[in-house]
C-alpha cells in the first residue's frame, strides 16, 4: 500500500489539476446558489469598475451593461472550466475515445446542473441560452488549453533537438 506522499509525488499533476477543477466547479455552483439580489450587486460592482476603467482610458462606457457583464462572466467562468477540464483529464491518460466522451459529457452536465440550481435559488431562473453560452465557453477554454499544450510541447521538443546537436 503506497503512502499519500508516494501517491502525491507520482501523480502530482493529476492531483493538482483535479483539485483545481473540483474547486472551480464548486465556485460555479456556489455562484448559482447566490440569491439574485446579491448576484446583481456583485455584477453592479464589476460594471462600475469596468465603466470606470473605460472612462479612465478615454473610451466610451455607456454601451457596457449589467447584462453584458453577466454574460461575459458566464463565458469566462466556463472557459476556465474547459481549460481545467482538459488539463485534468489529460493527466489520467485514458483511452482517447473515453477521454473525449467524458469531456463532452461534463461539458454539458456541469452547465445543466448550474442552470438547474438557479431554478431553486431565490430570485434566479435557469436559462437555456446560458447553457449554450456555458458550453461555448467550455469549448473555447478547451481549445485554449490544447493550443497552450501544443505550443509547450513544441518548445520542449525544440529544446531537446538543440541539445542533441551540440
Amino acid at each position: 500500500m503506497e503512502t499519500f506522499k508516494e501517491f502525491f509525488g507520482r501523480n502530482k499533476a493529476r492531483v493538482i489539476w483535479t483539485a483545481l477543477l473540483l474547486l472551480h466547479i464548486g465556485f460555479i455552483y456556489h455562484n448559482s446558489l447566490t440569491p439574485a439580489v446579491v448576484s446583481s450587486q456583485q455584477s453592479g460592482t464589476v460594471l462600475a469598475m469596468a465603466r470606470s476603467i473605460l472612462a479612465g482610458i478615454g473610451l466610451p462606457e455607456a454601451w457596457l451593461t449589467e447584462h453584458i457583464v453577466r454574460k461575459t462572466a458566464h463565458f469566462v467562468e466556463y472557459a476556465l472550466l474547459g481549460f481545467l477540464l482538459w488539463n485534468s483529464l489529460r493527466c489520467y491518460r485514458p483511452v482517447r475515445m473515453f477521454w473525449m466522451a467524458l469531456e463532452a459529457w461534463l461539458t454539458v452536465l456541469v452547465p445543466l446542473v448550474d442552470e438547474t440550481l438557479q431554478l431553486v435559488t431565490e430570485g434566479r431562473s435557469g436559462q437555456v441560452d446560458d447553457v449554450w453560452l456555458d458550453i461555448s465557453g467550455v469549448c473555447f477554454g478547451t481549445l485554449c488549453a490544447f493550443i497552450v499544450w501544443k505550443l509547450w510541447k513544441r518548445r520542449k521538443n525544440r529544446g531537446r533537438k538543440s541539445r542533441g546537436r551540440k
